[in-house]
């Protein structure tokens, strides 16, 4: 069930990313306004406007990509601290043991 809120999560913020993203939308359609008006087509507007959607979508996508990482990371780094902390317990508790079981054995 983790891994799919994972999925699910870096599935939305990869489309927030790709729609929020526009710059070089704006900029391949401008360019290809004004290279279509001089050559008197649409096929610029297709190539310049797809071109700059894909980038905005690559963009998008390896920020999402960035961030997931980051918070994979960080949930590693959270998941070995607690580890360590535990283990120091544990090493604590047996030290304590182990120091009363010599003070009980030794007034035997």
């Amino acid at each position: 069930m983790g891994a799919q809120g994972n999925e699910k999560h870096l599935e939305e913020c990869t489309v927030s990313n790709a729609l929020g993203t526009w710059v070089f939308s704006v900029l391949g359609a401008l360019v290809a306004i004004r290279v279509g008006i001089k050559r008197k087509s649409l096929g610029p507007l297709v190539f310049f406007g797809t071109t700059g959607t894909m980038i905005d979508i690559i963009v998008g996508m390896t920020q999402c990509e960035r961030e997931h990482a980051e918070h994979q990371k960080k949930l590693l780094q959270d998941s070995q601290n607690a580890a360590t902390s535990n283990n120091k317990r544990r090493h604590r508790f047996h030290l304590l043991k182990s120091s009363l079981q010599f003070f009980f054995s030794s007034k035997d």
